[in-house]
């Protein structure tokens, strides 16, 4: 009988290589979303759809009781629901630890412990890395978040770990790009233009994961069965913005870019103007108080030697490899 596995967030970014990759695993895949999801990346026929209201205790513990009556529990269990940006940083808990919480407790209410329950989960719960000797996080590091972000993470985790015998794997991922998605993609977007824009003046060196290889990378921790513990989740490799600003251009075929280098405090400024901005309109800016100290940080480099060592984990694809794929998808979809 096929394994089955239920991922929460399916009609986000990674969401939908997570369901695409678990098609290709041969899973029996549920693809839990809500009614207003953009289904635009979740066409496969195989798919199975669960719609889940976190917001609403009662209608969530409905919906995961009859499926699971009707269904069986579910082997596995990917929660890659989450928050990254919001006009009212109360909302950060609210889903990334809030919405964890009341699935954790769901599960264990209707005797559905999955084999394993996988939490996508961020190197912002680390908080400011070493940034005189530049030195990788470790598995041994405490994490210390400085950003609401990080800090809603870091408690979701907590949460788990506090479970007795729950089968958790935690993955810490650094910033995931690729086809679909659309931060770096304006990044792209903008050198293509003939403008750079990095921050600060002090050296940053950036560590990227393509969202394939995290998406393969989930399914083989899974697979492995639970680790109870944390993982990091990057490529091998770090690069300066201008190792960065190098390959775009490569793959765009541009010769000639502008780099502006906004210094710390014009960008603070900018940040905190644009969060104004979103709380009049209701729409959350990607510019924000909680974004400065993530644009701020100058050490994004982390030690993968566990996951390489507990499931085998070896990304597929450098950075331009990846940024490769991302542009001509780019550009075939027509945003570039």
């Amino acid at each position: 009988m096929n394994k089955k596995i239920l991922i929460t967030g399916a009609g986000g970014f990674i969401g939908g290589y997570l369901v695409e990759e678990a098609l290709k695993r041969g899973y029996e895949t549920w693809a839990a979303v809500r009614k207003s999801t953009n289904r635009q990346f979740l066409t496969d026929e195989r798919i199975k759809f669960l719609e889940l209201d976190f917001s609403d205790d009662d209608a969530l513990h409905r919906s995961l009781k009859d499926t699971i009556e009707k269904n069986g529990k579910w082997d596995f269990v990917v929660h890659n629901l989450g928050l990254t940006k919001a006009t009212n940083y109360l909302d950060f808990e609210t889903v990334n630890y809030g919405y964890l919480k009341s699935l954790v407790d769901e599960l264990k209410e209707l005797d559905a412990v999955p084999d394993v329950f996988l939490m996508m989960s961020s190197l912002s719960v680390m908080g400011p890395g070493d940034e005189v000797d530049y030195k990788p996080f470790t598995s041994g590091d405490i994490p210390a978040p400085n950003t609401r972000y990080g800090v809603s993470k870091l408690k979701g985790e907590t949460y788990l770990q506090m479970q007795s015998d729950f089968p958790y794997t935690i993955f810490r991922c650094t910033g995931v790009y690729g086809p679909h998605e659309r931060d770096y993609f304006l990044m792209m977007k903008s050198i293509k233009r003939g403008f750079d824009f990095s921050v600060g003046f002090k050296k940053q060196l950036l560590t990227f994961i393509y969202v394939k290889d995290l998406a393969q990378a989930v399914m083989d921790a899974l697979e492995a069965g639970p680790m109870r513990k944390a993982y990091f989740i990057s490529e091998n490799q770090s690069y300066t913005q201008q190792q960065f600003r190098k390959i775009v251009l490569d793959e765009l075929g541009k010769k000639v870019v502008i780099p502006v280098t906004c210094p710390l405090w014009v960008v603070k400024i900018v940040c905190h103007v644009a969060e104004f901005i979103g709380k009049l309109t209701g729409k959350p800016s990607t510019l924000n108080p909680d974004k400065f100290r993530i644009l701020k940080q100058r050490n994004w480099q982390c030690d993968t030697s566990d996951a390489q060592r507990d499931f085998n984990f070896s990304p597929q694809h450098s950075l331009k490899q990846g940024v490769h794929e991302a542009i001509e998808w780019y550009r075939q979809a027509g945003w570039l």
